[in-house]
């Protein structure tokens, strides 16, 4: 197949045949190419020659074209096109929106394609011509580029000149007329390889400062992170030292009452008189002393008591009642999320970004004592998260639907909107002063006892908010994850639980120590 091509196309454009003609000598060439090189090699009356064996050839001679040699390669050129075709059809399909082929100005006859520009004809030239340009001394010094199909894009638009020089104070290419007469007389030129050199140079300049610079940013930020770890781990070993050194002291301290305990129960029991009071100790029996260890015992249960029992102490985990959930909620299987339903709305949204309707109630509620619990909220954008009193129901009649739950006097409320909080209830709202920390994780505390709900920023226990809540009847809590809109309110609203929940020790009164 190789061959067969060869044998078809012109030794001067190395292009299959166009309008082939025979020599006397027997060798082919394309009508364009065969008049250029005697055009540009022999003068108007000859001597004519072949291109490929050298030989003279007659003044007189007439140039036809070979009309078999043109059949066979238009027979081979549509044999070659189908089989392309076919082998490439997708890449068709992607070249069919790439640049038009492109084709050379100086040839009249034929449609050939252009493989060189010159700036300076403002035309597109073949193999041929632009073989012409360089052997021509008139055409040497024209500026002959890859083929482009507006030669004018790398030409001055005002003075139709090539682009030789760079305005330096502008930085952009001109022509000689700009410089010397135009827009950028007086301006500071350069030619454009010097120019294109020095950019160059710029560049590589700046990176490597650049670099420079993070390399020595780098370095401090190691110094730095090492100095950190080494004040870290010596704060670490002193605490440690300290907590051991406390540790000890307290441990003999118990020692010495446990010792006193024995040492007291032991005597406590004898039931010779004479003998009590022979072995008893007389510190042991000094007033001063015993109060002095009943003055301890009750400082230390005074500073226990300052930091137990913790708010986790009273850490419920509740579950959430898909059957009060709006329709529009979906419940996750633990019960522990409530998200915006991944079904699309039946109806637009109203003009607020939420609606207090839009809830969930927990199945467990309060009616006593003290209980803490926390909503993990993270990023969104829209929540509204408190207590209520629920819906009510009887024996006879269902549990109301959650449709008529909604921000009233029986519902207190901590509602977060594009970074504003708000503390809502009944038509009350109240704008907490949050600062710039987003609150991630809310923590809820209910104590009936004094009528108080606190609202607190469950990360840092900072409280947000204190309401004051006088009511007989059990509250649940609530949670309204808000409606999503575009997909940017699409996270769940999250009960905290722990894995593994540890029951607080109860003290004699009834309540956790």
């Amino acid at each position: 197949m190789g061959t067969a091509e060869d044998t078809l196309k012109c030794p001067v454009c190395q292009d299959l045949f166009t309008e082939p003609v025979t020599l006397p000598c027997g060798h082919n060439f394309c009508l364009t190419c065969i008049r250029v090189v005697w055009d540009a090699d022999v003068s108007e009356d000859g001597p004519f020659f072949c291109p490929e064996c050298q030989i003279f050839l007659p003044s007189n001679l007439t140039l036809e074209v070979n009309v078999s040699l043109q059949t066979k390669v238009r027979d081979f050129s549509s044999d070659k096109t189908a089989a392309t075709e076919l082998q490439t059809t997708a890449a068709t399909s992607e070249t069919s929106t790439s640049t038009p082929t492109i084709c050379c100005d100086h040839c009249i006859q034929a449609a050939t394609v252009a493989v060189r520009t010159c700036l300076t004809c403002d035309a597109s030239l073949c193999q041929a011509h632009a073989l012409l340009h360089q052997q021509r001394s008139a055409l040497k010094e024209h500026t002959v580029v890859e083929v482009i199909g507006d030669p004018l894009s790398l030409k001055c638009r005002k003075h139709r000149e090539e682009f030789k020089f760079f305005c330096m104070e502008e930085r952009v290419p001109v022509c000689c007329l700009c410089v010397l007469a135009g827009l950028h007389k007086n301006h500071q030129a350069a030619q454009l390889h010097e120019a294109c050199t020095d950019f160059k140079r710029f560049a590589a300049d700046f990176r490597e400062r650049i670099s420079d610079k993070y390399s020595r940013i780098r370095v401090v930020l190691d110094g730095d992170e090492r100095l950190m770890m080494q004040i870290i781990d010596t704060e670490e070993a002193y605490m440690t030292e300290w907590l051991e050194t406390q540790r000890g002291i307290m441990e003999a301290q118990i020692k010495e009452i446990d010792k006193l305990r024995a040492s007291s129960k032991s005597l406590l029991q004898e039931t010779n008189d004479l003998k009590f009071l022979q072995e008893v100790d007389r510190d042991q029996c000094d007033p001063e002393r015993l109060r002095t260890v009943e003055r301890l015992v009750d400082d230390l249960s005074v500073a226990l008591s300052q930091h137990f029992p913790r708010i986790w102490s009273h850490l419920s985990s509740p579950t959430l009642d898909s059957k009060t959930a709006h329709p529009k909620l979906e419940v996750s299987e633990d019960r522990k999320q409530v998200y915006w339903s991944r079904q699309p709305m039946g109806e637009a949204p109203g003009p607020q970004p939420y609606d207090s309707q839009y809830s969930v109630l927990a199945l467990e509620s309060f009616t006593s004592e003290q209980h803490y619990w926390e909503v993990v909220v993270h990023e969104k954008p829209y929540w509204l998260i408190g207590v209520t009193t629920g819906p009510v129901g009887s024996e006879d009649e269902p549990t109301q639907s959650l449709s008529s739950v909604d921000v009233n006097k029986t519902s207190w409320c901590i509602y977060h909107g594009d970074g504003q909080y708000l503390a809502c209830h009944d038509t009350q709202e109240t704008q907490l002063p949050v600062g710039g920390k987003r609150v991630r994780k809310l923590g809820i505390l209910v104590d009936l006892q004094k009528g108080e709900l606190s609202f607190y920023n469950a990360d840092a226990l900072t409280l947000l908010h204190c309401f004051s809540v006088q009511v007989t009847e059990p509250l649940y809590p609530l949670l309204n994850p808000c409606i999503d809109v575009n997909g940017l309110n699409r996270q769940p609203l999250t009960l905290f639980c722990l894995k593994d929940p540890w029951d607080w020790p109860l003290n004699t009164n009834g309540g956790k120590e």
